[in-house]
């Protein structure tokens, strides 16, 4: 036998969340929207003229970036856009986290983070979460490679306020602050509007929570223009074709629609805000959640109880079994129809 494993890269797998297909179910485990994509982005596929499939997609792709970039007042050499919000943080990873210093990201957070620095052989150092579950600043002064961190953070859902991320970035004017927006949308400020004062920022979003399309994949990050310009220099170099004709033109539908994004936007706060209040009549305790789900768990009743309860009856939620957050569950918020069905079984089996 051959020695050649001795070379494979060997890495950590990140373990995604499960994609049920059982009749009935409730699914609330993955984050995902549960209201349809924008009329518009269905009206395009349904008249989608399937014979430009035969053509590559644009490189640059233009069509879409333009489009987000007119939506935040941007220039489009401001933007950079991929295949999902992973697919962009991965090409952040490979382009600016190259130094000898570790990374800084929190303990608790996005558990790609790890993989990527794990499998780019990049040095990276993780900051504990205060009690509350909260990024405390200061943990981000030392001398490193690059800071990383999702703001509302997942799974927790604590948002950070701009002056806590202002404070992280004049500590860090020599390496690459990352703020991954992928729930900004659900509440809070975003730090987009720091990008023209600090040179080193780039916030990071995606297509998948908000606007309703985990299905096709775009994520898009937007900074200064020396740093996309890096970002696509990475990109032509790895994959030049990364985003198919049809997410191009789905795409621009969704940005398109300011009308119902602000509408699911609204539903999906006000449900949340809803089922907070029901799930603390039922004896949970969570952290002030500004995402699409809430990180919860009960005063008396271990969450891998509650989880398998759940399960039995095609409710699915996610479970993490890591060190301090294994007694929390994270509920996605689902429809009101959905979340009223979650209450009503809890306060059953609860009782």
């Amino acid at each position: 036998m051959g020695n050649w494993e001795d070379y494979v890269r060997k890495v950590e797998p990140y373990v995604p969340g499960e994609q049920p297909d059982a009749a009935r179910m409730i699914k609330l485990n993955t984050n995902e929207n549960p209201y349809p994509p924008a009329p518009g982005v269905l009206r395009v596929l349904r008249e989608y003229d399937g014979n430009r499939l035969r053509l590559y997609p644009a490189p640059d792709c233009k069509p879409l970036v333009e489009a987000i970039a007119e939506y935040y007042g941007l220039k489009p050499e401001q933007v950079f856009t991929g295949v999902g919000s992973d697919d962009v943080l991965a090409m952040i990873f490979l382009t600016f986290f190259n130094a000898k210093q570790p990374v800084f990201f929190p303990d608790i957070t996005y558990s790609f983070y790890d993989v990527w620095a794990g499998m780019l052989r990049i040095p990276y150092e993780t900051k504990a979460l205060d009690e509350d579950f909260r990024i405390r600043p200061e943990d981000y002064y030392g001398e490193n490679g690059g800071v990383i961190f999702p703001n509302p953070n997942a799974p927790t859902g604590i948002l950070m306020e701009l002056s806590a991320i202002r404070d992280i970035l004049d500590h860090n004017r020599d390496v690459i602050v990352v703020v991954d927006e992928a729930y900004i949308d659900f509440g809070g400020e975003s730090a987009l509007p720091l990008i023209d004062e600090y040179d080193n920022l780039l916030v990071v979003q995606t297509f998948s929570k908000s606007r309703s399309m985990a299905g096709m994949r775009i994520g898009y990050a937007m900074g200064n223009e020396r740093l996309i310009r890096y970002l696509n220099d990475v990109k032509y170099s790895f994959n030049s074709y990364t985003m198919t004709q049809l997410s191009l033109a789905l795409g621009v539908e969704a940005v398109r629609d300011r009308a119902y994004f602000e509408e699911t936007r609204q539903k999906i706060i006000a449900t949340r805000e809803w089922t907070k209040g029901e799930l603390r009549g039922l004896g949970f305790t969570f952290g002030d959640s500004m995402s699409n789900f809430i990180f919860a768990r009960h005063e008396s009743v271990p969450a891998e109880e509650i989880f398998a309860a759940l399960r039995e009856q095609n409710i699915y939620v996610r479970h993490f079994n890591s060190e301090r957050i294994r007694n929390y569950l994270r509920i996605s918020i689902g429809t009101p129809e959905e979340m009223e069905a979650l209450i009503r079984f809890l306060r059953g089996w609860l009782a």
